[in-house]
């Protein structure tokens, strides 16, 4: 962990995919050191791990497990060390997911779906959404439940089996996990690095918590 009046030190996870400058640039602006790293021994002594993902599932899984970055996430999350994952970030954490019958990386129990176009929503789902949080938690430290808006852009949504791992819910045509918290492991749908006050509000709000 940190030492005393030292600012937090993150690694953000580069696996070849995923906007990495963006979400540096909204860490470092809430107070971390933040780190990029390409090989899983550079991440030893840092205080949390990040995970920005987006593109295709079955890329950012070969891509994991080419770099052997899956083991390093399995392992970081069992032995519940500090973790933040973002879009991509949060569904390759379930077991399964229907983009491209792929499998995730199997840390929680759960399936990611594809919105159904039968209901007449715009797919992908981009945009900002109202929020609610599940739970009072450290996390949404002034933000306000179902009013707070956070930007998404997503094609396919988390339908986790333990409704107690999500903080955090939106609805889309239905009723879906925009948000978990386990122990120490977050991780989110909608992008925090682009939804601007609020965003930066949680990521300060996780960063008092390491």
């Amino acid at each position: 962990m940190k030492h005393p009046q030292s600012r937090p030190k993150l690694a953000v996870i580069d696996y070849g995919m995923g906007n990495l400058h963006s979400v540096v640039r909204a860490w470092e602006q809430v107070g971390a050191e933040v780190c990029i790293v390409s090989q899983p021994q550079e991440v030893q002594s840092v205080d949390a791990l990040i995970f920005p993902g987006q593109g295709a599932m079955v890329d950012a899984m070969d891509r994991l497990q080419q770099t052997h970055f899956d083991r390093v996430i399995q392992d970081w999350i069992a032995a519940d060390r500090p973790f933040f994952g973002i879009c991509l970030g949060l569904q390759a954490l379930f077991e399964h997911s229907e983009e491209g019958d792929c499998a995730g990386l199997g840390v929680f129990k759960g399936t990611v779906r594809r919105f159904s176009a039968e209901q007449g929503l715009k797919i992908p789902h981009m945009g900002w959404n109202r929020v609610r949080f599940k739970a009072a938690d450290t996390l949404t430290a002034g933000l306000a439940s179902g009013e707070d808006q956070f930007y998404f852009v997503h094609s396919y949504y988390v339908q986790a089996s333990d409704p107690c791992s999500i903080l955090f819910e939106v609805d889309y045509g239905l009723t879906f996990c925009a948000g978990i918290r386990v122990g120490n492991c977050v991780a989110t749908q909608f992008h925090p690095e682009k939804s601007q006050a609020v965003g930066l509000r949680l990521y300060k709000n996780f960063l008092s918590t390491l």
